[in-house]
C-alpha cells in the first residue's frame, strides 16, 4: 500500500470528443473520489483533458501542464488517475510522462491498482509498468481498429456515427429543444429565443447562457 498524503490532485482524460459527454468523467471521477476516500485524502483540485489522445505528451496535454504548474506552486505531490492507461496509452510516452513527474518530486497513482506510475527505485516495478503500457497500447490498437470498422459500417447505413452528440439527443434536451423549434416554428427570431430561455433560466448542455448563434445552429441543423 502507498503511504497516502492528504492532499492531492486528480487527472481526468478522454481521447474522443464524442466521449466528453458520456459516461467517462464520471465514471472516473467516481473512482478516484472512492480511492481518496478511502486512504484518507482530499482531492485539492480536478484537472480534465477533454479529448485529448493517450499517445501525447504533457505538452499537447493543457490540463496536464496548468496541473504541473500548480502542483510546483502549491507542494502538492500526488496526482491520483483512474487507470494507468487515462495517464498515457503508449509505452514510450508513458515512460517520458513518469520520468518527467517523478523529476518534479510527483507521484502519479493508478488508483485500480494502488501502484505508483513514477516509481523507478525498483527494477521490477519498472518492468511491470512497461509491460503493462504495452497492454494499454496494444488495448489501444485493437479498440482503434474495431473501431475503425464499427464506423465505416454505421456510416455505410447512413447513419450518424462521429463527433459531438447533436442537441437534443440526450433525454434532458428533447424539451427544451421542442421549444426551440416550435418558436422557430413561428417565426421567433434566434435572438430573441436565446433570451427566453436565459430569461427561464435554462442553460445549455455545458450550462452556460444560451447565445442566438447557438439556437441558430440547432435550427438549422433539424431543418
Amino acid at each position: 500500500m502507498i503511504n497516502a498524503p492528504s492532499n492531492v490532485v486528480s487527472y481526468l482524460r478522454c481521447s474522443g470528443r464524442g466521449q466528453v459527454d458520456g459516461d467517462s468523467f464520471p465514471r472516473q471521477r467516481a473512482a478516484v473520489n472512492a480511492f481518496a476516500a478511502a486512504n484518507g485524502m482530499t482531492v485539492q483540485q480536478e484537472f480534465i483533458d477533454e479529448a485529448v489522445s493517450g499517445t501525447k505528451d504533457s505538452l499537447d496535454r493543457p490540463a496536464m501542464m496548468a496541473m504541473i504548474a500548480m502542483m510546483q506552486a502549491s507542494g502538492v505531490t500526488t496526482v491520483l488517475v483512474e487507470t494507468s492507461s487515462r495517464f498515457a496509452r503508449e509505452l514510450m510516452v508513458s515512460e517520458f510522462l513518469a520520468k518527467q513527474f517523478e523529476a518534479n518530486g510527483f507521484r502519479v497513482i493508478d488508483c485500480s491498482s494502488n501502484r505508483d506510475l513514477c516509481d523507478s527505485s525498483d527494477p521490477m516495478r519498472v518492468l511491470v509498468r512497461q509491460l503493462l503500457g504495452s497492454f494499454d497500447q496494444c488495448d489501444k490498437s485493437v479498440t482503434v481498429k474495431k473501431l475503425a470498422i464499427a464506423r465505416a459500417r454505421i456510416r455505410a447505413s447512413g447513419q450518424r456515427c462521429e463527433g459531438r452528440k447533436p442537441y437534443g439527443v440526450l433525454a434532458q434536451e428533447v424539451d427544451t429543444l421542442n421549444r426551440i423549434l416550435s418558436a422557430a416554428k413561428q417565426g421567433i427570431s434566434s435572438r430573441k429565443i436565446s433570451d427566453a430561455l436565459n430569461a427561464d433560466g435554462v442553460t445549455t448542455r455545458t450550462g452556460k447562457v444560451w447565445n442566438f448563434a447557438t439556437v441558430a445552429k440547432i435550427i438549422r441543423r433539424a431543418a
